[in-house]
């Protein structure tokens, strides 16, 4: 009698058990999302931004580690410029050099335009020279006449006045040469002048290429590897340091045909990490493809195209991320949850809630 008594007993007990577990897992059970949303599983990702070299050298000092912050124009590293201002000395040399051939040119330029001047003031002198010999050549040619001259006093009248014509001419073409002369010194002004211009632009990119030997964050951003060591020779456009811009973050994702298809750029996104399930980090989504990531087949059917997935970028904030610039962490996993109705209502478990 008693054994049956203890049966009945124990056999109420497990079913009040059972009964307790049920009740419990029909209340604490995950509940499904409401109509007007869709989820997906992704990572947390970031822009990620190499700082490399502009020119081949040797790596002089690396001023930033794994895991810094670094601020936008902050040196992170400098190459060896030892070659480059030895090179920028020459150039400055030679700049030098063609300033003082400008220099050179001008007085050049002077001394032709003094003899030109001299030049021209000659001419002037064998035309009166000429005109006096020519006057006085037409007087003893009337004195021939009559036989008041000798025919040698004639002879020698004309010779003055030819001589004194040749002299203009010889005066003239003085003239021209000096203005010859002048016109190529103020061509020498313009070459020295380039030359000038030409040396300046080399010390300028000289300069230039100096200044992009010091490798400077292009953004706010933390140091995610140091890919070079200090002493290195690297080439052109080799990478020094991998930067993430943790101003720029967002969770890549999936979506089917069919939700793809209602989600609009600036839709809500509420993401929630595996790392941190107590906090919902709202965003947005900020890019759909056009383009399916599955290459369809040729002759699709209605369930084929609705196997075809389209890839979906939801990003945070930048103000928020800001606020927990040291807590962003990048390759996390997580959920993606997207409001597909803009009027629906998020349930109370994905309602935004964020660390303090």
């Amino acid at each position: 009698m008693n054994v049956q008594i203890r049966k009945t007993w124990w056999t109420a007990a497990l079913a009040l058990a059972f009964a307790i577990a049920l009740l419990a897992w029909r209340f604490y059970r995950p509940q499904g999302l409401p109509p007007g949303f869709a989820k997906s599983n992704g990572r947390i990702e970031a822009v990620e931004v190499d700082v490399a070299t502009k020119s081949p050298g040797r790596i002089d000092s690396i001023l930033a580690n794994e895991g810094d912050f670094v601020q936008a124009g902050q040196v992170l590293a400098r190459m060896d410029t030892s070659v480059l201002d030895a090179q920028k000395r020459e150039a400055e040399a030679q700049l030098q050099r063609a300033r003082v051939g400008i220099e050179t040119a001008q007085s050049q330029v002077a001394q032709r335009q003094a003899e030109k001047t001299a030049a021209e003031a000659l001419v002037t002198q064998r035309q009166v020279e000429r005109e006096a010999a020519r006057k006085s050549l037409a007087r003893i040619r009337r004195l021939a006449r009559s036989d008041a001259v000798s025919a040698q006093q004639l002879d020698d009248a004309q010779a003055r006045f030819e001589s004194a014509r040749a002299a203009v001419a010889v005066a003239q073409a003085q003239v021209a040469a000096a203005a010859a002369a002048l016109g190529n010194a103020r061509s020498q002004v313009i070459g020295a002048r380039a030359d000038v211009a030409a040396a300046q632009a080399t010390v300028q990119r000289i300069q230039a290429d100096i200044g992009d030997s010091v490798l400077r964050a292009p953004r706010a951003a933390r140091v995610q590897y140091r890919i070079a060591q200090p002493g290195e020779v690297l080439g052109a456009g080799a990478p020094v340091l991998s930067l993430v811009d943790l101003t720029d973050v967002y969770m890549t994702f999936f979506l089917p045909t069919n939700e793809a298809g209602r989600v609009a750029l600036g839709s809500e996104v509420h993401l929630v990490l595996d790392a941190a399930p107590n906090f919902v980090i709202p965003a947005r989504v900020s890019y759909v493809a056009d383009v399916a990531q599955f290459t369809p087949k040729t002759v699709e059917t209605a369930e084929e195209r609705q196997k075809l997935m389209f890839r979906i970028k939801a990003r945070i904030e930048p103000q928020l991320l800001q606020k927990h610039l040291h807590q962003v962490k990048t390759g996390l996993p997580g959920m993606a949850y997207v409001r597909l109705n803009a009027s629906a209502e998020w349930p109370a478990n994905l309602q935004v809630k964020l660390p303090q």
